[in-house]
C-alpha cells in the first residue's frame, strides 16, 4: 500500500517543475550563488526573473533624484554620444524617469530602454541590451559594437552589478579595451526598498580621476 501511495504523488513533481520552468527566468539566478540569491527580499528575486517572452514588457517609474558628474565624466559623456549616449549628459536635480525591459529577440537576451526627463529639451533615452554570454555569464551592449562584461552579487537587499572588462566586438572579432583605455569601473546598484520600490543607483568610478558619474534615482514597480 506504501509504494501504492508514493506513486502518484512522485508523478505530479515534474508537471509542477514544468510549469515553474515557464513562468520563470533563471538566468540571472544563476549568476550568484544559490543561498545568496535565496537571502534576496521577494520583490527583487520577482523582478529578475520575470519571463519577458513575445510581446511582454517590464516597466517601471519614478524619478531621477539627483546626477552629478565631474569635468572629466561629463567629457567622458559627450565622447560617448556617437555610440547611443549611454551616460547622463549634464548633472541634474529631481526629474521623472521610466524603465521599459523586453525580450531581445535576436540575442535571447533583454532590450533595456531608459527615458530620464531633463530640465531643457527633450528626455534623454538610453538603450542597451543585456545578454547571457562572455566570460562573466552577463553582458551589457551599448552601441557601435561596445559593451562590458558584468560581475553580479547579492547583499541583503540588493543586486549589485560591476564591470569586469570593456569590449568592442564586430561580428565574430572582439577586442577586450585596455584599462588605460577604459572609462574605470561601473558600479549599477538595484537595492530593495520595500512596498514595490527601489533605488537605482549608477556609478562610474576611474581609479586616477576618481568619481565620474553619479546618479540616484527612485522607481515603483509598473
Amino acid at each position: 500500500m506504501r509504494s501504492a501511495v508514493k506513486r502518484p504523488i512522485e508523478a505530479q513533481a515534474p508537471a509542477a517543475c514544468t510549469n515553474d520552468a515557464a513562468l520563470t527566468d533563471y538566468r540571472f539566478r544563476r549568476l550568484v550563488p544559490r543561498a545568496a540569491w535565496d537571502a534576496l527580499p521577494e520583490d527583487v528575486r520577482r523582478r529578475f526573473s520575470k519571463r519577458l517572452s513575445g510581446n511582454a514588457v517590464a516597466t517601471y517609474s519614478g524619478e531621477i533624484v539627483e546626477t552629478r558628474l565631474s569635468r572629466v565624466g561629463w567629457f567622458l559623456a559627450q565622447l560617448c554620444r556617437p555610440i547611443g549616449a549611454p551616460l547622463p549628459l549634464n548633472p541634474s536635480g529631481p526629474a521623472p524617469a521610466a524603465v521599459a525591459v523586453s525580450e531581445d529577440r535576436a540575442s535571447g537576451g533583454q532590450c533595456w530602454t531608459r527615458l530620464y526627463g531633463r530640465a531643457r529639451g527633450h528626455p534623454q533615452v538610453i538603450h542597451s541590451a543585456k545578454s547571457f554570454a562572455g566570460p562573466t555569464g552577463l553582458e551589457e551592449h551599448i552601441g557601435g559594437g561596445f559593451g562590458m562584461a558584468l560581475t553580479v552579487r547579492a547583499e541583503t537587499d540588493a543586486l549589485i552589478f560591476a564591470s569586469d572588462h570593456y569590449f568592442w566586438r564586430r561580428g565574430g572579432l572582439r577586442l577586450r579595451l585596455p584599462r588605460w583605455l577604459a572609462p574605470g569601473t561601473t558600479i549599477v546598484t538595484h537595492r530593495h526598498l520595500g512596498a514595490g520600490r527601489f533605488a537605482f543607483d549608477l556609478a562610474v568610478v576611474h581609479p586616477l580621476f576618481g568619481e565620474l558619474v553619479s546618479q540616484h534615482a527612485l522607481f515603483g514597480d509598473g
